[in-house]
């Protein structure tokens, strides 16, 4: 499944046994922190994001900015766009797309039940095909400002969305979502079905967590050099202990076992985000007229 050129740079990569911790930039142009060339780079993934599976397969030169439009007016229907998250489910759509190749199982903005509700459930719900069949990745994301509130908030999140309850009920509400053009419809709904147990889910899924936050090394700087990646390494370090032992923390003392799931996380720092929020908002609404 191809998807637009790849904008962010990998600044920083680790694999610890457990998961991958990452950082993602934007990069920089004249001096100038690239936040209208990411804001560009969000509207080309779109389509994909916000569209069904069907609907992509049909964009042609005969529908293309009718689909565009909707793609547009689907993800931000609301002038409160300072309060949504769905600029962060875009972020989190392309990191994983581009990193790790996942194909998205279902278009979940696609289906909000009304015009301004934020979506429900997990922020992206996407699939990797291997020589085992497939396997589930459920990811969270906050498009913030400040690291540590995003990573109390995303903790909490995590944990409540894997009791089992809320598990069951949102696999029913993706099974219903799911198009069924999709050539890995059958295979998806199987891995969802009821019958199979959560311990066997678990084994073949991975939740990736993608933060954003207003960064002091990005604000002190103006180029991508290995200074600068050695900075943005410093000054995230303690930002993934925190996150992965907040969690396992929670995660035992809720469930009495041990985090049973592969997790990646993502950061994205990021200059000034009310300007990135502007930049978004004004090539959103452009579309739309």
């Amino acid at each position: 499944m191809d998807h637009p050129s790849k904008f962010l740079d990998i600044v920083f990569h680790e694999n610890i046994g457990i998961g991958e911790d990452l950082a993602l930039c934007a990069g920089f142009e004249r001096g100038e922190w690239r936040n209208d060339q990411l804001a560009d780079h969000v509207i080309e993934w779109l389509p994909e994001f916000a569209l069904t599976h069907s609907e992509i397969n049909e964009i042609g030169a005969h529908n293309a900015v009718k689909l565009i439009k909707k793609a547009a007016k689907t993800v931000y229907q609301t002038e409160k766009y300072g309060l949504r998250g769905e600029f962060g489910e875009i972020f989190l759509h392309i990191a994983i797309r581009q990193i790790y190749k996942t194909i998205p199982a279902i278009t979940k903005v696609y289906y909000k039940s009304a015009v301004n509700e934020t979506v429900k459930g997990f922020d992206a719900v996407h699939v990797i095909s291997g020589v085992d069949g497939l396997e589930l990745w459920i990811g969270e994301t906050k498009f913030y400002q400040d690291l540590n509130r995003a990573i109390y908030d995303v903790c909490s999140e995590i944990v409540n969305h894997l009791e089992t309850d809320y598990l069951r009920n949102e696999f029913i509400l993706i099974k219903n979502k799911i198009d069924p053009c999709w050539p890995e419809a059958a295979a998806f709904k199987a891995l969802l079905n009821d019958s199979v147990s959560l311990d066997t889910i678990f084994t073949k899924a991975c939740i990736p967590i993608l933060l954003t936050y207003e960064s002091d090394v990005v604000k002190s700087s103006s180029e991508t050099n290995e200074e600068y990646k050695e900075k943005i390494k410093a000054e995230i370090a303690s930002g993934y202990e925190s996150l992965r032992k907040k969690l396992n923390s929670q995660y035992q003392n809720r469930f009495k076992t041990v985090m049973p799931i592969t997790v990646h996380v993502i950061l994205i720092p990021i200059k000034d985000k009310p300007k990135l929020i502007a930049s978004l908002d004004a090539k959103l609404k452009a579309l739309q007229v």
